[in-house]
């Protein structure tokens, strides 16, 4: 379980990113972390494997307070999440294969045979069969996405983070990365916990919702409850709605 408790968090003493920020992610779930650009989505996202620090307020893993947790213990926790950036984030001296390969090194007593094995896997989840000797210069946007998904599965995490998973992609492309998030927490049983602005994302993976606004979380329920909602704000965000009529 990913638990938040009263996060607070602003930059060089600015106005706060974050404010009492408080929720609950359970095992299993897909969890979508909506709002407009720049109102802290990722800086929240970043909190749940330390990446940032809150400046009050408790992060928690299965029950691990990762405040101030001591570095080797840190990674022994961050062991169980993978995050996918938004770009892909592969490293264009690299091809695919080593890409993937980089996180699996770091795993103690797998052998090189093993790692392969799992490059092989996760890249036939993401039906990418073939493309291990490629560049990511030789790729297309889409596909270096899913990479990053393969790259982040290959680890056998718990949990998969993703940070606008479907930006930049047009709509075919969209609903396919959509098809595979969802392909992805239901066969390996992983927590997702989204963000993004896309709707289409957010109707096909999501069976919770959480929306920031300001600082606070203004929503948190399921996805029916999001669009029967009355508030005019949150209904102007999903809709496009012009005061919520």
């Amino acid at each position: 379980m990913i638990t938040l408790d009263k996060i607070n968090k602003s930059f060089s003493g600015k106005n706060p990113i974050l404010k009492n920020v408080s929720f609950n992610i359970s095992k299993g779930e897909s969890v979508v972390i909506i709002g407009q650009s720049g109102v802290g989505k990722s800086v929240l996202l970043k909190h749940i494997n330390r990446l940032l620090e809150p400046d009050s307020g408790k992060v928690m893993i299965d029950d691990i307070l990762l405040n101030n947790l001591p570095y080797k213990d840190l990674q022994d926790v961050r062991r169980k999440m993978a995050m996918v950036f938004q770009f892909g984030a592969l490293f264009d001296s690299m091809n695919i294969e080593e890409n993937i390969l980089l996180g699996l090194k770091n795993i103690k007593d797998l052998k090189l045979d093993d790692m392969l094995n799992k490059v092989e896997n996760s890249l036939d989840l993401v039906n990418l069969n073939g493309i291990n000797h490629k560049m990511p210069s030789e790729i297309s946007g889409g596909m270096k996405k899913r990479v990053g998904i393969a790259r982040a599965i290959a680890m056998d995490p718990e949990y998969i983070l993703y940070d606008e998973p479907t930006t930049g992609l047009d709509p075919i492309t969209t609903d396919r990365i959509n098809l595979l998030i969802k392909k992805v927490s239901q066969k390996r049983k992983v927590t997702s916990v989204l963000v993004t602005h896309n709707m289409r994302t957010l109707k096909k993976v999501a069976n919770k919702v959480i929306m920031l606004h300001e600082g606070n979380i203004i929503f948190n329920g399921n996805v029916d409850e999001l669009y029967s909602t009355k508030d005019k704000f949150i209904r102007y965000f999903i809709n496009g709605e012009k005061n919520g009529e």
